[in-house]
C-alpha cells in the first residue's frame, strides 16, 4: 500500500487540477518533500510556522536569513506581541510577522507580493521560513557549543 500512495495522490491530483489548490496540496502528500516540512500555508499564498523559540531568538534568526538572502529590509515595526519586517527583492515585497505565542513559542507568517501587487509568491515565502529555521538551529548550536 505505501508503494501505490504516491501514485493514488498523484492520481488524484490531476483528476483535481480544475482546482489547483486541491490538486497541488493532495501533490505534496505522501511523496516526502522535506522542503516543505512543516510549514503551513493557506489558499492565499501565506506561509507560517510556530517555533519552539523565544521571540528575539526567531526576530534575530529572521534578519540574518534576510541579510544572508540578500533582501533589503524596508521598515519594521511593533504591536503588542508582534514584530513586523518588510523586505524588498527585486519585484517582490517580503511582509514577515513574529508574534510571540509564550516565552518559548513563537509564531512566523510571511506573505511575499510580486509587484503588480495581485500575486503571491509562496515559494519564496516558505524558503523564507525554512532559512529561518536553518539560521535558528545554527545559532542555537553555537550557544550550546556545537558548531
Amino acid at each position: 500500500m505505501r508503494k501505490l500512495l504516491p501514485i493514488l495522490v498523484a492520481t488524484a491530483a490531476l483528476a483535481l487540477s480544475g482546482c489547483a489548490g486541491v490538486g497541488l496540496t493532495l501533490f505534496g502528500v505522501g511523496t516526502g518533500t522535506a522542503s516543505s516540512v512543516g510549514v503551513n500555508h493557506t489558499l492565499t499564498g501565506i506561509a507560517y510556522k510556530t517555533f519552539t523559540a523565544p521571540e528575539a531568538n526567531v526576530y534575530k534568526a529572521t534578519e540574518d536569513t534576510l541579510n544572508t538572502m540578500a533582501l533589503v529590509i524596508a521598515d519594521r515595526s511593533q504591536e503588542q506581541n508582534t514584530r513586523k519586517i518588510v523586505a524588498k527583492a527585486r519585484d517582490r515585497t517580503a511582509e514577515i510577522e513574529i508574534e510571540k505565542l509564550t516565552a518559548n513559542a513563537t509564531r512566523m507568517r510571511v506573505t511575499v507580493i510580486e509587484e503588480d501587487g495581485f500575486f503571491r509568491d509562496s515559494a519564496t515565502a516558505t524558503e523564507i521560513i525554512i532559512q529561518t529555521a536553518g539560521t535558528l538551529d545554527a545559532q542555537l548550536a553555537v550557544r550550546n557549543g556545537r558548531k
